[in-house]
């Protein structure tokens, strides 16, 4: 997006600027050692002739292998103690690695720069009146667009090679992942596919079946004429494995698999057989397929994987709902994908209020969501380093300071797709306070129609995919499952061109971390 930015970077023009380079992803910027400069002739102090004493000593004798663990501990501990680390030893062999001071971005500083320009950002008059949204990316001329789903897409044989089984686990977007993946699969084997089977995730614990989430008449109805698809197996298939599903042969698969691979490796199975099963489905087809290939799974993901009735309806009212409050835009509106719920924070080993309490209350949640991984010997937690390299979720304090800055005015009307948010309270009131028009799904929707879907993660993130999906303006802030098939959704949905805000986080946290920065008013 090329609009107006009202955060000033300190330079005349106060605009900012996104051409530069980003900030390497290591944090081992280069500091001066303190070493003086006089007319140009460097003195060696003493310290220094001894270490290069100490060197030329051990090498002469060859005796660098017996000293190598000496060396090596000697020099960490100037290296730590000439770039400004602190280091915080957790026991068992894990440390977290600080950095006092820090380059910019190391440390989460946009609460006080937002608390600086927040006055500012209250008195821009002409800016209440004026929405980016009416007049940003006007229509242009653009070459013309081919969707993936072309008139060569395999058609489906008249014979079956056998019956194809997946389960699909994870959330939302990682069973459509696997779904798509399956049709493109069954068509290359020319094999009738069985409605996937849903495994129960430990992370997002919902029990909802195929049929729960996706119409299952329609989505067989549609891959008709190019992949035979039903709903469960043939009596005369389950009496030969004791109608038990799980005695089926479960193939091991290896991931990102090429279409070549399963010609030469499942196919005979399955003829063999008649039946193959693959647990868990998941990323076992390559990216690079034929275009026939990966033309069904074009048709599978935009065409036939349509929502189940009582979430299509659901939507459709929340989405009209969006559009009449959006009077003042024309009904448009931005919708923002925010990934700052406790795990995606705890998974990250960010920080963001740097007290006791939130260390440890983080240190538990990486115990429960992922056992062990975060305490194996030798891990080393780098929170400014991973700020640094853009691997840090905004918060919705950032995301709020982004958009206002690129001009996106009070009365834009934001809707936020999430889970649960992290101490939603105190995160997510700044962002409330930039834009008061701001919506989520519980504010959308009224409790007694959100009733069937709470405690099933997967029918509320498909109400929020249908949400973002026709607005105005997507803005993705952490990468994932659910914007790449969001994106791409959209840009299938409205010919080519749809409107994505994709931050780079690594040009974003040093941009909130200058002192100079300022808010522009208009």
């Amino acid at each position: 997006m090329h609009g107006l930015s009202r955060l000033g970077n300190g330079n005349s023009n106060g605009r900012i600027n996104l051409s530069s380079p980003s900030p390497p992803s290591s944090p081992r910027i280069r500091h001066s050692r303190g070493k003086s400069l006089a007319g140009g002739v460097y003195k060696q102090g003493l310290g220094e002739r001894l270490v290069f004493l100490l060197f030329s000593i051990v090498f002469r004798r060859k005796g660098v292998l017996l000293l190598a663990p000496l060396l090596y501990i000697a020099g960490m501990l100037l290296f730590m103690g000439s770039f400004g680390f602190t280091v915080l030893d957790l026991g068992h062999g894990v440390e977290i690695v600080y950095r006092r001071g820090g380059p910019p971005g190391s440390v989460y500083r946009s609460p006080k720069v937002f608390k600086r320009l927040w006055p500012l950002m209250e008195a821009d008059v002409n800016g209440t009146s004026h929405n980016v949204l009416m007049e940003v990316w006007k229509p242009r001329v653009k070459s013309i667009w081919k969707p993936c789903i072309s008139t060569n897409v395999s058609a489906a044989g008249s014979n079956s090679n056998g019956y194809f089984i997946i389960e699909a686990n994870g959330g939302l977007n990682q069973q459509r992942l696997s779904i798509c993946d399956a049709v493109a699969v069954a068509g290359l084997l020319n094999a009738t596919l069985v409605i996937p089977i849903f495994h129960l995730n430990s992370v997002w614990r919902d029990s909802s079946k195929f049929g729960d989430i996706f119409d299952e008449d329609f989505f067989i109805y549609a891959l008709s004429k190019n992949v035979n698809v039903v709903k469960e197996l043939p009596k005369d298939i389950l009496e030969r494995y004791n109608y038990n599903i799980s005695s089926i042969v479960n193939l091991r698969l290896k991931a990102w698999s090429s279409p070549a691979y399963y010609l030469q490796k499942v196919l005979p199975q399955l003829l063999r057989l008649g039946a193959v099963r693959v647990a868990p489905f998941s990323n076992r087809l390559a990216h690079a397929v034929p275009a026939h290939i990966q033309g069904l799974r074009c048709l599978a993901n935009f065409e036939a994987l349509r929502f189940a009735e009582p979430i299509r309806l659901l939507a459709e009212k929340m989405v009209n709902r969006m559009v009449t409050k959006s009077v003042q835009s024309g009904g448009k509106y931005v919708s923002v994908h925010l990934r700052f719920e406790m795990d995606m924070v705890a998974f990250s080993c960010c920080e963001y209020d740097f007290g006791k309490a939130e260390k440890l209350e983080m240190d538990m949640a990486r115990e429960r969501g992922w056992k062990g991984k975060f305490r194996r010997r030798g891990r080393v937690i780098r929170p400014g380093a991973n700020r640094i390299d853009g691997k840090c979720p905004l918060t919705p304090l950032e995301v709020g300071m982004m958009l206002r800055g690129m001009s996106f005015n009070n009365s834009t009307l934001v809707y936020v797709a999430a889970g649960n948010i992290y101490k939603a309270d105190k995160y997510m009131a700044p962002l409330r306070q930039m834009f008061p028009l701001l919506q989520t799904k519980d504010t959308l929707a009224t409790p007694e129609e959100l009733a069937p879907f709470k405690g099933h993660s997967s029918r509320l993130a498909a109400l929020d995919y249908t949400v973002c999906l026709h607005s105005e303006v997507f803005v993705s802030t952490q990468g994932g499952n659910f914007p790449h098939f969001l994106i791409g959704h959209r840009r299938y949905l409205y010919k080519g061109h749809a409107e994505t805000i994709k931050p780079d986080k690594r040009k974003l946290v040093q941009l909130l971390d200058k002192p100079s920065i300022r808010y522009l008013i208009s």
